[in-house]
C-alpha cells in the first residue's frame, strides 16, 4: 500500500545523491507494478542503473543521470543515449530503454533517442511520472507490445 501511495516533486528528486536518485526511480517502478525492479547501477552496469519487468511482461532498462544543478547542470547529450543504445538489449535484454534524468536533454540527444526508438524522461516529464499520476510506459507515444496478457491488458 505504501508503495502505491509513493510520490515525489522535482525539488525532492533534485536533493537527492545520485545514488538515491537511482532508488528513487527503483521505487517509482515498484509503485507501478514493477514487483522485480532492482538498481543495479555503480561501477560497470553497462548503462543500467535500475531494471523492471511492467505486469505487461515487457522489460525496461533505466539510465539514470542525475543532475546536482537540476536544469543548470550540463545536459545529457548523445553519447549517454549511445552507451544505453548500445547494452540496453544486446546485454540487459530490454524491450523498452529509458534515460531519465532531473537535467536538460540536448537536442541531438533527443533526435539520436527517437531514431532508435529510445525514451527520454527529463525535467519537464520527470514530475508527472513521480507525482504518480500515470504509469512510467503511459507517458510514452510507443511502447512495445505486452510479451504476455495479463488481466491490465
Amino acid at each position: 500500500m505504501r508503495a502505491q501511495g509513493l510520490r515525489y516533486s522535482l525539488p525532492q528528486l533534485d536533493a537527492l545523491h545520485h545514488t538515491r536518485f537511482e532508488d528513487a526511480i527503483r521505487d517509482l517502478m515498484q509503485r507501478d507494478g514493477c514487483q522485480d525492479a532492482q538498481r543495479v547501477g555503480g561501477r560497470g552496469d553497462l548503462g543500467a542503473d535500475a531494471k523492471a519487468t511492467d505486469p505487461y511482461g515487457r522489460r525496461w532498462v533505466i539510465q539514470c543521470k542525475h543532475r546536482r544543478n537540476g536544469a543548470r547542470g550540463s545536459p545529457v547529450g548523445t553519447p549517454d543515449l549511445q552507451v544505453l543504445n548500445g547494452t540496453a538489449l544486446q546485454v540487459h535484454g530490454a524491450d523498452a530503454a529509458v534515460i531519465i534524468t532531473n537535467g536538460r536533454v540536448t537536442g541531438p540527444a533527443v533526435t539520436f533517442a527517437k531514431q532508435q526508438r529510445l525514451h527520454v524522461v527529463d525535467r519537464q516529464t520527470l514530475p508527472v511520472w513521480a507525482s504518480g499520476s500515470r504509469p512510467l510506459w503511459e507517458l510514452f507515444r510507443a511502447v512495445p507490445p505486452p510479451r504476455r496478457p495479463t488481466s491490465l491488458s
